[in-house]
Order: C-alpha cells, then sequence, then structure tokens
C-alpha cells in the first residue's frame, strides 16, 4: 500500500467532514463525587489511540479546556481528563485488554460501554440478554472500518498471498518462505493476544475458515505497535494488524477465492470488499441510560466524528465518489458503467440469512442521501448495482442481484431519490470465495454509482 497515498486520502477525508468541535451541543450531567463521566473497556485496536480521540473531542465539544491523556494504573488503559467550565474535573476511563474483555465489563457492571473490533459472539448476546438486545440497531453501532494487513518486513519478495496459504501458513503446514517463493528461511509468526478482537477476526476468517489452529510457536503481542515493530526487524517475519498500525512494515495483497489480489487500500476497506476488511464498534446496552455513553455513539457517528477516525487512520464512513478503472475481466456493461458514472465508497450489506439491510446499512443510507442532496444528485443520477453468490442457474443469480438492488430504491425512494437505473451482475465479479457463508455474504452486496 502507498503510504502516501493513504495519507492524502486520510487528509482529504478529515477536511471534508471536519467543522468546530466547540460547536453548541446538549450540555451533558456531570457525575459527583469525583467519579468517572464514562468507562470505556475492550478493544486495543479502539483503545489505544481511536477511542482516546473520540473521547477527547466530544469533551472539547462540551466545553474542556486542557483535556489531557494520563496514563493508567496498568498498561493499554488511559485516563482522559479536562476541566468543565464549571470548575470540575471531568474523567472518562479506558482500558483496551481485547475485545472480549469489553463484554464482560458491561456484564460485570465495570463498564458503560464495550469497544470491540469484531462483532459480537452469539453467547455474549445470550450472557448479556439482561441488558438488552445488544445486536439491535441502538446497540450495535459501527464508528469505523479497519482492515487487517498481512505485514511482512519490507525486504521480502513476497507480494500476495492466498486465505489458504495464510491458514497454512499459521498454523505450521507451510513453515519456510522458500515454500511461497521467497528467500528461504524458517518463517517466524507474530500474532495478537487471545483477548483481541484482531486474532478473532484472523482467526474466523482464516483459521477457523479451514479448521486450523494457531501454531504453538507463535508470538503473542496485547500490542498492536509492538507487534508491527517486531515484524519489520525480523527478515522472515509476518504477521496480521490493523491498518493503522502497519507502520514500517510491508502489507502484502490477499486472494480470497476466485477474487483479484487486494492490498488493503482504503477504497478497497470503505466497501470491505478486501477480504480482512473489518467493522469497529461500540456496544451500548439498550435500556442504558447513561447519557455520556450515548452521546460518545453519536458524536462517533456525526461528521466530527468520522474526521477523527481518519485522522487516527482508520477508514472514515464519510461518503466519497471514487473514479473506478475499467479492466478487461470486468462485464462490456460494467465496463461502460465505469466511464460514465464513479463509485460510492460504500456497499449496501444484509443481514445474515435477511433481506433486510443490516445495522450498518441503514446509517449508510443516510449518509448517501445527504452526499446526494449536497451535490445535487437526487434526481436520476444514481444507478444501483446488485451482486450475489454462485447459483446452479445463473439466471437466478442475476435475478437476486437485481432484487437487492431494488430493495436498496426502495429505500431510498422514501427520501426522494429518483434513479436513473437498477442492474443485477449475478455472481460475477466475487470479492470472496463462494465456499463459506461468510463469503457469500459479502458477495451479496449493491454498489452505488452516480453520474
Amino acid at each position: 500500500m502507498q503510504r502516501s497515498r493513504f495519507f492524502r486520502f486520510v487528509f482529504a477525508a478529515a477536511l471534508s467532514g471536519a467543522f468546530s468541535l466547540g460547536a453548541q451541543a446538549t450540555a451533558l450531567p456531570l457525575p459527583s463525587d469525583n467519579l468517572p463521566a464514562l468507562r470505556i473497556q475492550g478493544s486495543n485496536t479502539i483503545g489505544a489511540q481511536l477511542g482516546p480521540a473520540l473521547v477527547v473531542g466530544l469533551l472539547t465539544q462540551q466545553g474542556a479546556q486542557n483535556v489531557q491523556q494520563q496514563s493508567g494504573t496498568r498498561s493499554n488503559e488511559i485516563r482522559v481528563v479536562g476541566q468543565m467550565p464549571s470548575g470540575q474535573t471531568l474523567s472518562v476511563e479506558i482500558a483496551a485488554h481485547g475485545s472480549s474483555t469489553g463484554f464482560t465489563a458491561l456484564k460485570a457492571g465495570q463498564a458503560d460501554l464495550a469497544a470491540s473490533s469484531r462483532p459480537i459472539k452469539n453467547s455474549e448476546v445470550s450472557d448479556l440478554a439482561a441488558l438488552g438486545d445488544l445486536r439491535s440497531q441502538n446497540a450495535e453501532q459501527v464508528i469505523a472500518i479497519d482492515g487487517v494487513a498481512v505485514i511482512l518486513h519490507p525486504s521480502n519478495p513476497v507480494r500476495e498471498l492466498s486465505i489458504n496459504q495464510l491458514a497454512r501458513i499459521f498454523c505450521g503446514e507451510i513453515h519456510d518462505w522458500e515454500q511461497l517463493g521467497g528467500t528461504g528461511g524458517a518463517i517466524h509468526l507474530y500474532a495478537r493476544d487471545q483477548q483481541s478482537g484482531t486474532f478473532d477476526t484472523f482467526n474466523e476468517l482464516v483459521l477457523a475458515r479451514f479448521d486450523k489452529g494457531l501454531a504453538r510457536d507463535a508470538r503473542r503481542f496485547e500490542s498492536s505497535e509492538g507487534l508491527s515493530d517486531e515484524v519489520s526487524n525480523d527478515r522472515q517475519g509476518i504477521g496480521f494488524i490493523g491498518l493503522p498500525y502497519v507502520r514500517k512494515a510491508k502489507a502484502v495483497a490477499i486472494i480470497d477465492g476466485e477474487s483479484k489480489a487486494m492490498l488493503p487500500s482504503v477504497s478497497l476497506i470503505a466497501t470491505e470488499d478486501y477480504p480482512l476488511s473489518r467493522r469497529l464498534y461500540f456496544y451500548l446496552p439498550p435500556e442504558s441510560g447513561q447519557r455520556w455513553a450515548k452521546a460518545l455513539v453519536r458524536f462517533a457517528q456525526s461528521p466530527q466524528g468520522q474526521s477523527i477516525v481518519a485522522q487516527n487512520g482508520f477508514v472514515a464512513q464519510t461518503i466519497q465518489a471514487v473514479k473506478v478503472r475499467p479492466t478487461s475481466q470486468m462485464p462490456l456493461e460494467y465496463q461502460n458503467l465505469t466511464r460514465e458514472a464513479e463509485r460510492l465508497s460504500v456497499n449496501f450489506r444484509f443481514a445474515q440469512g435477511s433481506a433486510s439491510l443490516d445495522t450498518k446499512a441503514r446509517l449508510d443510507l443516510k449518509r448517501v442521501v445527504d452526499y446526494l442532496k449536497a451535490h445535487d444528485k437526487l434526481d436520476q443520477k444514481v444507478t444501483l448495482v446488485g451482486f450475489g453468490d454462485a447459483k446452479s442457474d445463473p439466471a437466478r443469480a442475476q435475478l437476486l442481484s437485481k432484487l437487492r438492488a431494488m430493495a436498496v430504491r426502495r429505500e431510498l425512494l422514501k427520501s426522494q431519490v429518483v434513479l436513473h437505473d437498477v442492474r443485477g451482475f449475478g455472481d460475477e465479479m466475487p470479492v470472496a470465495t463462494n465456499d463459506v457463508d461468510e463469503g457469500r455474504i459479502k458477495n451479496r452486496r449493491v454498489e452505488v454509482w452516480v453520474e
């Protein structure tokens, strides 16, 4: 991935959504007895950098002065402190020990908000049922998109790897770089620790798919930065990490089934086409009366919050129009579309086993409509393009893909968006394997194109 290009995009995204964090906002109640206004626990990917930055933004919006980040009593713990206009010192505590610890803390009453770099598990939903449905639209909040980057030493000649190869590497079956076309030598494995949402994501998308487990000799890290720095200093090393922590290492392109090789670029992660893309979440118990937690969730979804997401190296959900270069692998009709229109940086996807849009897509609808209004594209300027997973009957695959696009059309019509066209391309141009449920879900998508 070209770093300069990445940061140019980040800067542009920051500017597009940025306005004064000191804008007027509803004043929040101040806690008594010097208690923290908010307690957040969970993902190190979020808590190490992004979470504190969002808290700083919220406190600044609330009028706090001299906002500072202080080290907590343990590693990977931070306290954000600010002086309110009333003179009271206000604090927010953030503990970043892994996604699973956030859900454990919610149950124990030790956190108001869980930060997670993976979706909540069925077992956790059941375990926390007393707090309400943590998968409901008000509880599950996507705050950013990230990509799990597979990283090597910068001098390693290997440029791309398949999901299958990654599984065999990290379980120990492929143990020498010569087996992958690289310079000979033992492969050294680096992985996040057991509590990490990054590890959960990698385990689910790579290892578990092939019934593999992580090799026992893999070195484990709680710190994202520490893992990346070790790989960038080890010529035989390979690891996986969240996108902002690639640092001095080299990211390789990933292939999933019949998909093309994809680097963890901003545009491919924004649309979630990159095979190891993932969503970053805040989970707020739906019956919670914690107003600071609710305010932080709202702030994270706002233009100011998404600007902070971009500034911290993650991929914001701010809508951008991207010019796509046609290739010979694309259907001819799709090639023509790339010459006539630009693609918006979002894909609409559907809840598992459902024809309903998922929780992220509901908010994306509003973002798309806001973009179309701002750019005068409401009237016959939009084409929806549906895709699906492989079926035994190609005609059925094509029909289902168009019906998905029609489902998005119905929602956009509620906001007076008059479409130019709706098309279905069936199982063409897969972004993931069709051999597993997760891959089929990713392939069932709807793109938005604007003239």
